[in-house]
């Protein structure tokens, strides 16, 4: 499996820090090229140190920025054959619906959902158009079962399970598949702003009594997105230490 993805250009959202990071490096390590998409100017540099590695300054909400970044991937590199959708944020934590601001949802929705649904359609084409290609979206056990005090997280993550599931039917002969995978809690700078009430809730609901890390994520992600992974189209996978119940 060491040049499992030799030969390949990958692009990673929010492939900068965290569960992004973790995939971009499993990617490198395994023989693809990476571009990364991501705002952290920071995080950026220190993930284009990798030989094989590139990133450009891409905010996923917004569809012209996606658009041409995909295009600047293809101008570039002549083809596109794994897209992982790894951009998010949390949004408020411990806040019951009657506390929850609509301009904070709707950003929430704007970054998670919008950004899958813009990430997805663009990466497509050049894709269905090679007859080959592999799209995974980051949901989250919390878009199947829920967090209260999470109401906007929560919904976005329902909603990219619902767009793996539609799509990766509509394309499901066409050697594109589209799956997404649904982390339980992970340890990544992500939760930092997570109030600890918030994280202690999702903590309790693991039967393994422990967080998932970056590389469990990385490790199933990279399965997902490889040959190996043939039949597999239109399924959310679960790694969540036991919570997942259906």
């Amino acid at each position: 499996m060491t040049q499992r993805f030799q030969n390949q250009v990958a692009i990673v959202t929010g492939g900068a820090s965290g569960i992004g990071e973790g995939i971009t490096r499993r990617i490198v390590r395994e023989g693809g090229r990476v571009v990364v998409f991501d705002t952290n100017e920071e995080a950026i540099q220190r993930v284009s140190s990798e030989p094989s590695a590139t990133a450009l300054r891409v905010d996923v909400s917004d569809e012209a920025q996606v658009q041409r970044g995909i295009q600047q991937v293809l101008e570039t590199f002549g083809r596109l054959d794994i897209m992982v959708n790894c951009a998010g944020v949390v949004g408020p934590t411990s806040t019951p619906i009657l506390d929850y601001k609509s301009t904070d949802f709707e950003r929430v929705l704007q970054v998670n959902l919008l950004g899958s649904f813009y990430v997805l359609k663009h990466s497509l084409p050049p894709m269905l158009e090679q007859r080959y290609g592999r799209i995974l979206l980051i949901a989250s056990i919390s878009g199947k079962e829920g967090n209260p005090g999470m109401v906007g997280y929560s919904t976005s993550k329902a909603g990219v399970v619902g767009l793996v599931k539609a799509v990766g039917k509509e394309y499901a002969t066409s050697g594109v598949t589209v799956n997404g995978l649904a982390p339980a809690v992970i340890q990544t700078p992500m939760n930092q702003d997570t109030s600890p009430e918030q994280l202690q809730y999702m903590l309790e609901r693991i039967p393994m009594k422990r967080l998932g890390t970056v590389g469990e994520v990385a490790s199933l992600a990279c399965w997902i997105i490889s040959k190996e992974a043939s039949f597999n189209t239109g399924f959310v996978f679960d790694l969540s230490g036991g919570r997942a119940t259906y």
